[in-house]
């Protein structure tokens, strides 16, 4: 997949707002500016792009969720298309891109994100998502 692959003026990110790793990460990406419009979704709020994600039972404790026309990325998809359409005028942004821009990179090092963002909230006594 490359950005030129990527089409749609909107762009929705779905995650977990009551994780704080989760919430900085969508606040210092930035995209690069194609014209597109981002929606930044806690996955706990009532909303038809969470809903639709949860029909399609995709587990919102697993993985985030990027939404760009009516295809679903979940997990790793869904951070290696934002390491690929992803600016690189910060530093922030750099690191994204070289860590995952590359699919096997992001399939390889998601999970330890989650599994990071699962012993955060324990650790804060939040409670998970309800996916179901």
């Amino acid at each position: 997949m490359s950005a030129a692959d990527v089409t749609s003026r909107d762009i929705w990110i779905v995650y977990d707002g009551e994780c704080p790793f989760c919430r900085s990460y969508v606040l210092f990406y930035r995209l690069r500016d194609q014209g597109r419009r981002v929606h930044l979704l806690d996955a706990r709020a009532a909303d038809p792009v969470v809903e639709e994600i949860r029909r399609r039972k995709l587990d919102l404790n697993r993985g985030m969720v990027v939404k760009i026309d009516d295809r679903l990325y979940f997990g790793s998809e869904a951070i290696n298309l934002l390491g690929i359409l992803g600016s690189t005028a910060s530093l922030f942004n750099r690191i994204n891109h070289i860590l995952f821009g590359h699919p096997r990179c992001a399939r390889l090092l998601y999970p330890i994100l989650v599994r990071g963002r699962l012993l955060t909230l324990r650790l804060l006594g939040r409670p998970l998502i309800d996916s179901f």
